[in-house]
């Protein structure tokens, strides 16, 4: 018996298939010689293209009474029953044996049944009268009792599908337009039902997110949607959910999977158009296409009317876009577009309405798959939980890594778990390198070196510092960092770190590693502690060196010894990062430079860099914790120096005059203990936005300012050994944060350090010697944060201060005309009074300072009222509305309160 169904689709477009109980959509039932050639056949037609798995029997006469096994069987894996009333229906013994197993199904398999009343009416059907009245009659001619056992069920199956609603084909009607509708019902009937691993974990969570972008319930527009994120991260799996879950609510469903890899193929794109029409217009088989131009027109003409939900898996480049989705206009009101892609860019500028970036799986949602995948069960077997929770890290919530090594490990010891975890230190899972390389194979030359560098070198960095160094090296930066965040390399914290998933960092060096396997000094960056040590131990370094980073973490016992003939041949240099306080150095130490954009080594053991160090690219200078003098000797200049670093170099005496790096945006000396002074050009630095000299215990002055700096924003001296400020400090207009802390010979301010309208912050903690503070503090319109712990000398009015959000007056002496009664302090979120001498009007006027959330009064004692007073007033804290901590620690004469904040 030949037999047919709908054919499945191309590899390109949707692969729907029936839930595992159903093997067919459809099975049709039909009396051939009434209908095989006109109404049935058009009807299954439509449905094959419409992609409806159909099952029809094309057999022709049949002899005897017993139905083929692969009939019944069909009919059973069959979600939909379509009957094909005609007028010779009932005179076919097999028709009736079908409709006796279809009757049954339906009452034991809840398979739906659709009726079709052929050129005869339904209660001829129902009641068995004319036509297929006679037809029964001849069945019953010399029918023995089994045989009219038989008649009676077919009688009591044409009964119960005679009632059922259907549909009435008269000799008048238009039989296309029934056809339509009987397509309609099948789809709506039919759960389009795409391939979803059955192990997927955390997808509802997602897909109520992707759902609130799409807005389903509107139809009066037409949204584009985008899902992005890295390879590997589930953008097809969600997509394939979401399509299960919403399809049913569209008139035509397509689902175009691996639009990246099928638009390269031989005329790829116009495939994928043919089969954007063949699913949305059901009509596979009747229109050709001859070009994608002919193919945009088509799409635009014959879609704008139609509510349709495409879906385009794996975008990769605008022109795919352009000729498969171009614009909102294209498509009918309530059509939803879902793009999925790794490069955030192609949605933003084909204007997408929603962008959903999806996250990674978190650490229970990890396991679960994870455990899926290796012990078929949601949780680990007994002895494998440490084992488990290693490839959970590994995979750091990336659903790929957990997948494939799952599998790899399902049903292995113990012992081949430890080895393959080992094993993933060195060497990474090519199966899951392949899927992630394929972003990195999209990037252009500069862009495959700024990921590189971010691999071997970068991650953690601050994306501006970062971008700095590269732009010293020529690279376009900041289009290349943004060219990764957009294929979802890396990512962008809040505090402007750069993020890389440990699976890219592992291909990233890999990539590197290829370049030359055997011979670590032809290879363009170095960063295991073995190769670096064995390129400057037996001088294998060469010009393809680009960057090279020593850390102390597998260092051994022995010093390493660093030649100026190691370096000799490595001249193109950008990058050389020590972190190993075992390197030993000769004073004629020298190494290439002229390349060099970022210099960083802690522990540096000489008293200066080398003599010939004329680094002029170089953008980053990080010698923390060094054995540096002086910089450098001479007269030497570095023009795009943009950040010196020297903290804890307690060796430091002197730094080169400011002109010699005109361009510097940040320099760091905390710890610098011999630093006596700074240089007094100070004022050439235009672009310096941060100095920090705390802990410099020997810097007795700053020096004066001639005019502006306009960047400087964060001044810290905590710990020096300053008297004054000059009075010139009014210049350092752009100045936001000034620490104090602790400068215990500082006697005074200046009245002009009110005239810095932008400082936020000003720390004064400890400054024992303060004669003084200026009357016009309050005059400072911007400030946020005023510590003045521990300052002994008499305090100004502070009730102007209307930004003031902290306010850290511990051990102060608190008097009545610091804070008034006159509602100016209402931005005063935190308060901090502990160990002061409170009377009674202070602590009445604190009370009234509505807009506090915290206050601490631990410690606090009145010398003339013995304290009698605060268990009274702390009646009146109940005020305090927005109070959400009270710290009374150390208040002795406190023994009860009887009313608090509600807030608390």
């Amino acid at each position: 018996m030949a037999s047919s169904s709908t054919q499945r689709p191309s590899s390109s477009s949707s692969t729907f298939h029936s839930h595992s109980r159903w093997s067919w959509d459809v099975f049709l039932s039909f009396r051939g010689k009434d209908t095989r050639g006109n109404f049935t056949d058009h009807l299954y037609s439509a449905l094959n293209r419409c992609n409806i798995q159909t099952y029809r029997d094309d057999k022709g006469l049949r002899k005897g009474e017993e139905i083929a096994p692969e009939l019944l069987q069909a009919i059973e894996e069959s979600r939909i029953a379509v009957i094909v009333f005609s007028k010779n229906y009932a005179g076919s013994k097999w028709c009736l044996e079908e409709l006796v197993k279809i009757i049954d199904c339906k009452e034991e398999r809840e398979q739906k049944v659709i009726p079709i009343f052929y050129h005869v009416e339904p209660s001829e059907v129902r009641n068995q009268r004319e036509i297929y009245k006679e037809a029964f009659t001849r069945h019953e001619e010399n029918a023995d009792e089994e045989k009219r056992g038989k008649i009676r069920r077919w009688k009591t199956a044409m009964m119960e599908a005679g009632k059922l609603a259907g549909y009435d084909v008269k000799v008048d009607s238009y039989e296309s337009k029934i056809i339509d509708d009987i397509i309609k019902e099948i789809r709506e009937t039919i759960p389009l039902v795409l391939d979803v691993n059955e192990n997927i974990v955390g997808m509802e969570s997602r897909l109520e997110r992707l759902i609130s972008g799409l807005e389903i319930q509107s139809n009066d527009d037409v949204r584009i949607v985008g899902v992005c994120g890295l390879g590997g991260i589930g953008k097809t799996t969600i997509i394939t959910a979401l399509c299960n879950k919403i399809s049913n609510q569209f008139q035509r469903t397509s689902f175009l999977t691996n639009v990246r890899e099928e638009s390269t193929k031989d005329s790829g794109l116009l495939k994928l158009q043919q089969q954007l029409l063949d699913d949305t217009l059901g009509v596979r088989g009747q229109l050709t296409l001859k070009n994608v131009h002919e193919g945009v027109k088509v799409i635009k003409d014959r879609l704008s009317s139609k509510k349709v939900l495409v879906f385009l898996d794996d975008i990769d480049n605008r022109r795919e876009l352009e000729h498969l989705v171009g614009k909102h206009s294209w498509f009918g009101h309530g059509s939803r577009i879902i793009i999925t892609t790794r490069k955030k860019y192609l949605l933003t500028t084909h204007g997408v309405d929603y962008i959903y970036e999806v996250d990674k799986l978190n650490n229970v949602e990890a396991l679960q798959l994870l455990c899926s995948y290796a012990f078929k069960q949601p949780l680990p077997e007994k002895g494998y939980g440490d084992l488990s929770t290693q490839v959970v890290r590994y995979a750091d919530g990336l659903p790929l890594p957990l997948k494939v090594l799952g599998s790899v490990l399902f049903g292995k010891g113990v012992k081949d778990w430890k080895s393959e975890l080992k094993k993933l230190q060195e060497v990474p899972n090519m199966e899951i390198t392949n899927v992630l390389k394929i972003s990195y194979d999209g990037l252009d030359h500069t862009q495959k070196m700024i990921f590189l560098d971010i691999v071997c070198f970068f991650k953690g960095g601050h994306v501006e510092i970062v971008t700095q160094i590269l732009d010293g090296f020529g690279f376009k930066a900041e289009s290349g960092i943004n060219a990764l965040m957009d294929r979802c390399l890396i990512a962008i914290s809040t505090d402007k770190k750069i993020e890389m998933h440990d699976s890219l960092v592992q291909m990233g060096k890999e990539i590197v590693y290829k370049e030359c396997p055997n011979e670590p000094g032809e290879r363009s960056r170095l960063w295991k502690h073995e190769d670096v040590c064995r390129v400057l131990t037996i001088n294998t370094g060469t010009e393809k060196v680009e960057g090279m980073l020593l850390n102390d973490q597998f260092t051994s016992e022995y010093e390493i010894k660093f030649t100026s003939e190691a370096f000799k041949r490595m001249t193109r240099l950008r990058v050389l990062i020590v972190n190993n306080n075992r390197v030993q150095l000769s004073e004629d130490f020298a190494f290439p430079f002229h390349d060099l954009t970022m210099l960083a080594w802690v522990d540096y053991p000489l008293a200066s860099l080398p003599s010939n160090f004329h680094a002029n690219n170089l953008v980053y200078l990080h010698l923390n914790d060094s054995n540096i003098k002086r910089l450098w000797e001479g007269n030497l200049c570095l023009t795009k120096l943009k950040h010196t670093l020297l903290d804890g170099s307690q060796q430091l005496i002197e730094i080169p005059k400011f002109s010699t790096m005109p361009n510097l945006e940040s320099l760091s000396l905390s710890g610098c203990v011999n630093l006596e002074t700074l240089p007094g050009d100070i004022h050439n630095l235009k672009h310096l936005s941060h100095l920090h000299c705390n802990g410099c215990s020997k810097l007795t002055s700053f020096p004066e300012i001639k005019h502006n700096i306009g960047k400087l924003a964060d001044l810290r001296l905590d710990g020096t050994a300053i008297k004054e400020l000059p009075s010139s400090i009014e210049h350092l207009q752009d100045l936001r944060w000034l620490h104090l802390n602790d400068c215990k010979n500082l006697e005074s301010l200046p009245d002009s350090i009110c005239n810095l309208s932008s400082l936020r912050t000003l720390y004064l903690d400890g400054c024992s010697k303060l004669g003084k503070l200026p009357e016009d503090l309050e005059r400072m319109p911007c400030l946020e944060n005023l510590s003045l712990r521990s300052v002994g000398c008499r305090l100004p009015s502070l009730s102007g201060l209307s930004h003031l959000r902290i306010l850290f007056l511990d051990e102060c002496n608190l008097t009545p005309g610091v804070i008034k009664r006159d509602n100016c302090l209402n931005a005063l979120e935190e308060l901090s009074l502990r160990n002061c001498n409170l009377n009674e009007e202070v602590l009445n006027k604190i009370f009234h300072l509505f807009s506090l959330k915290g206050l601490d009064l631990s410690g606090v004692f009145n010398t003339e009222e013995g304290g009698i007073f605060f268990s009274n007033m702390l009646v009146i804290i109940s005020q305090l509305s927005n109070l959400r901590a009270l710290c009374l620690s150390h208040c002795k004469k406190i023994s009860q309160i009887l009313e608090i904040p509600s807030s608390l």
